[in-house]
């Protein structure tokens, strides 16, 4: 990774090169981690990532294939103690580094139906749960684990509309568990991602040290997505991308295909929420996690279909080697509900140098 201010090539390094990465002594207990972009970035950044959490068997599946050397619970967080963890972990209380989390977000999304699913068990992934409780659950194991700082991730709708009132209230929650606290919008494009992504980040550092709650300062540079995946080789795209075949390579010219011939490079579709046809001299728009299982999606700004999956490796900053498991449409919701590993490269350096290395 690179922070200078000359934009340099886009290269995400390979798995085998991240494992090699030199550790910097630090330490990280990661939940709801999905199949591990948040984990990938702190191991970028030369932490070492002990224990993970994630209840989604196909998101665990993905997880255990790239982060081996990772001890990986697959229970239900709210039947989950911090002791639990600590022991699992082999840590005391107060001992550990940073506490990552990045609770699931669709009843904050704007792009979901909020509001109405509150409360309520709804189907999430391969699951029915209710959803919009768990950032509490993830405050409660925080408390009981006492970490130096958290870091803690979710979709920008959550400081938005009717929303507020969680967040307030998740704020307030932070401050009494004993820790001085910053709340960030960070777009992953100002930070060596080639995709606009907006999220919002959490930062707690605890009362006893020095330091306040700190985030990189944006790259001078932007990533596009030809900068992305300009040089992929050329493979033949999966057909469940195309717009206009079947999945058996028969012809069929979907209803979003006639609207994706209307678009200009860049542009969205006005009858088709999540149709866009992306633009080459530009981060790509937002990969969103339902998308791989829709027509109306995130498109290829030149060929009438999804982007493949090698490709959104790339634009969500995953290695090219990272192993995504499942179907199609299961390996693109893992990318995209994950916090692009850059993102959290960027993120846990800076804590690193300001935070955790004044207070060694």
């Amino acid at each position: 990774m690179n922070g200078s201010t000359k934009k340099p090539k886009y290269e995400i390094p390979t798995m085998e090169e991240i494992e090699k990465l030199d550790k910097n002594g630090y330490k990280v207990i990661s939940t709801f981690s999905g199949c591990g972009g948040s984990s990938l970035g702190y191991k970028l950044a030369g932490y070492k990532v002990l224990w993970a959490n994630e209840f989604i068997k196909a998101a665990a599946e993905t997880y255990k294939a790239n982060h081996k050397n990772t001890i990986l619970n697959q229970k239900d967080i709210r039947d989950l103690t911090p002791e639990d963890i600590l022991k699992e972990a082999g840590l005391k209380k107060g001992e550990l580094d940073i506490f990552d989390g990045s609770p699931p977000c669709a009843n904050f999304s704007v792009s979901g139906k909020r509001e109405k699913h509150w409360g309520k068990v709804k189907e999430y992934s391969d699951t029915k749960q209710r959803s919009d409780d768990l950032f509490l659950e993830y405050i409660r194991i925080l408390r009981g684990i006492k970490p130096k700082v958290f870091v803690a991730e979710n979709v920008s709708g959550l400081i938005k509309g009717t929303a507020k009132g969680h967040f307030k209230n998740f704020l307030k929650e932070f401050k009494k568990s004993g820790y001085r606290v910053k709340c960030y919008v960070v777009n992953a494009k100002y930070l060596g991602v080639p995709q606009n992504r907006e999220r919002v980040f959490f930062i707690g550092v605890r009362k006893d040290l020095k330091g306040d709650p700190v985030i990189p300062k944006p790259l001078k540079y932007v990533y596009t997505l030809r900068d992305a995946i300009w040089n992929l080789k050329r493979k033949k795209p999966e057909m469940d991308t195309w717009l206009d075949k079947k999945p058996d390579g028969t012809p069929f010219y979907y209803a979003t295909a006639y609207q994706w011939d209307k678009l200009s490079e860049g542009q969205s579709s006005e009858k088709f929420f999540n149709l866009v046809k992306c633009h080459w001299d530009k981060p790509c728009n937002t990969i969103t996690a339902v998308s791989g299982k829709k027509a109306a999606s995130v498109t290829h700004p030149t060929e009438r279909r999804k982007f493949s999956i090698p490709e959104l490796r790339r634009i969500c900053g995953f290695p090219d080697d990272f192993i995504l498991t499942g179907k199609f449409e299961q390996q693109w919701e893992r990318l995209g509900r994950a916090v692009p590993p850059p993102v959290l490269y960027f993120i846990s350096k800076t804590i690193q140098q300001d935070i955790l290395d004044a207070n060694t």
